[in-house]
């Protein structure tokens, strides 16, 4: 499909230096092999959007045997997205789900007042050498949601909205723009896009929105003359027409944003609009009563969880 009309690559390219309101570098983590970069929150950011958290899983290579262990561990008041383009992984959950990530698709994973899960490297594939590279975000939710019933969904890439003209294509993974929506169901206003622009091919980004952020996950960017590579973040001042440019590579880039949140806490894997509900679940986690109380443990992942911090 084609872009809306009105949104052509004529779309005037006004954005001035002072539209980019912060740069986020993100500090490269090494746990054991495998190398994170987590952009949100950040010191001059903690949001963008609903967005709260977002962390660049790899790219990282495996030898055969080798892979991800993230054993069984808590969530509440956010939604998850897993976004890959490199490799999979496997999801378990304490709602039953047992779901292979695939590039491409998207694994939406609403915690509400509490839920549990597991992300692990398969036996097939760790069967032989393999790969992983991909996003991990979590989405805050609004406070009237925060004590909903835990719930998942996956969606086929196949399921997703593209657009593609001039040397820039985007598929859309949640919520709305471009005259198109995303298939996941949110809980407020939000857009999240996987944008992938040839050399100086333009996209402009959705002035429908009250925040916007671009994340460069390959090549370079070019925003109001300046030149960023991958790695990093830009933050835009809301209201202002932002037009985006692949760099002498092009560019693989993750547009996010949407509508502002009050503020939240976040503690551990905990996000909440209060410290007594995080309070609350850090008490119910270490009970550890699986089955009675607040949280479960995957029925097919039991033997192993990642306990609480002691701070």
């Amino acid at each position: 499909m084609s872009w809306n009309p009105a949104l052509r690559p004529g779309y005037p390219d006004t954005t001035g230096p002072d539209a980019i309101e912060t740069v986020i570098v993100p500090r490269a983590r090494d746990i054991g092999g495998f190398e994170v970069r987590r952009a949100l929150p950040a010191p001059g950011r903690r949001m963008v959007g609903p967005f709260v958290f977002f962390d660049q899983m790899g790219p990282a290579e495996f030898i055969t045997g080798q892979g991800i262990d993230v054993r069984p561990h808590p969530h509440i008041g956010l939604a998850t997205v897993t976004y890959l383009y490199r490799g999979e992984i496997q999801h378990r959950d304490s709602l039953g789900s047992n779901q292979v990530i695939h590039p491409g698709s998207v694994n939406w994973m609403v915690a509400g007042k509490g839920i549990t899960h597991s992300e692990r490297t398969s036996a097939d594939v760790r069967a032989a050498p393999h790969e992983l590279f991909g996003v991990q975000t979590w989405v805050a939710l609004p406070e009237a949601n925060e004590d909903d019933p835990p719930g998942f969904a996956h969606h086929a890439r196949h399921d997703l909205p593209e657009l593609e003209d001039a040397g820039a294509a985007l598929r859309l993974i949640l919520g709305r723009a471009y005259g198109e929506r995303a298939p996941a169901k949110v809980f407020s206003e939000i857009f999240y896009a996987d944008v992938a622009l040839r050399p100086g091919a333009r996209i402009p980004l959705p002035d429908d929105h009250e925040d916007r952020g671009v994340y460069i996950v390959e090549g370079s960017l070019v925003v109001a003359g300046q030149t960023f590579e991958a790695g990093q973040m830009m933050v835009f001042r809301p209201g202002d027409r932002i037009t985006v440019a692949g760099g002498e590579q092009g560019a693989r880039i993750l547009a996010l944003g949407g509508a502002t949140l009050g503020p939240r806490y976040l503690w551990w894997n905990f996000v909440a609009s209060s410290r007594e509900r995080i309070e609350a679940a850090k008490e119910a986690w270490r009970k550890a009563d699986w089955g009675f109380g607040r949280f479960d443990l995957p029925p097919d992942d039991r033997d192993e969880f990642i306990p609480a911090p002691e701070t």
